[in-house]
């Protein structure tokens, strides 16, 4: 079966979702859309077939891309002020009922950081989360932006079930990290960002990629220094979250180390047919 037929299985005339299939959702981290292009990022989406795509860190204007390889998608952006830098976007082969840019507060709304999708069954939230910096010098602020995303998608979860996944830019537990103790006040592995994965656990939040899989050594982001990746001395901090009422209708999330191009690889969520949550 070619990719295409695969894709043409999962939809129905019109785009919407078949009841007889799943569907694979991913999430990126390409530390710049510009440069992934010439690194195997349109293969590779061709290849995969599919029906959601979330990425982070776009950093270019998207219309200054050619396209014309992706037929199908509905494109949607949320670009930073500040040029170059962050921004995030949602590719979708099925048409949302409403697209929100931001959380609708003016203090984080002007890097581009999140990009809403509302479907019927659910919301797809699409949120690259602030580094901390070196010496933790923006921690306060990172601290008020958890609190700030994790009170959005809360609201959100009131109307129905709710997919946020992206660069969270926090390892949550040892086992997520390659030297967790030389790491311990590290952007990243603080324990003040450590303890804010905690409160979205705690909120009914299920990391979706340690629900299947307890294994040690699955990093999703790299150093480009000393050889890491080579060595798989890496972070993992690009998660799919779910709501608890979602969380039977996923099938599988695994990490695609093998995919090269950016610094972070692929996180790949595959759901039950017809993506039906109860």
């Amino acid at each position: 079966m070619t990719a295409a037929d695969k894709m043409q299985r999962r939809l129905a005339p019109g785009g919407t979702w078949l009841q007889n299939a799943g569907m694979k959702l991913i999430t990126w981290n390409v530390n710049g859309l510009r440069s992934v292009f010439g690194k195997g990022f349109p293969e590779f989406i061709l290849a995969e077939q599919p029906d959601i795509v979330l990425l982070q860190e776009t950093k270019v204007d998207p219309a200054s891309l050619d396209w014309g390889w992706l037929q199908g998608y509905e494109l949607l952006w949320n670009r930073a002020q500040k040029p170059g830098y962050s921004g995030t976007g949602i590719l979708t082969k099925v048409k949302p009922l409403s697209v929100q840019h931001g959380i609708g507060i003016a203090e984080h709304d002007n890097e581009g950081r999140v990009v809403t999708a509302e479907f019927a069954e659910c919301y797809v939230v699409c949120v690259y989360t602030p580094n901390a910096q070196a010496e933790l010098a923006r921690l306060p602020y990172r601290q008020r932006w958890d609190a700030d995303f994790l009170a959005f998608v809360r609201k959100l979860e009131q109307h129905k079930p709710v997919l946020f996944a992206g660069d969270l830019n926090v390892a949550h537990k040892e086992i997520d990290i390659a030297r967790p103790d030389s790491n311990r006040n590290s952007p990243g592995f603080s324990d003040a960002e450590r303890a804010g994965f905690d409160r979205i656990v705690e909120a009914g939040f299920v990391d979706a990629f340690r629900h299947f899989d307890p294994r040690p050594q699955q990093y999703s982001w790299w150093s480009y220094r000393a050889g890491a990746r080579e060595r798989n001395v890496g972070w993992r901090i690009d998660y799919w979250c779910v709501s608890a009422s979602a969380i039977g209708g996923v099938q599988s999330c695994t990490i695609r180390q093998d995919v090269l191009g950016s610094d972070h690889c692929p996180v790949i969520m595959e759901t039950e047919p017809a993506l039906r949550f109860r």
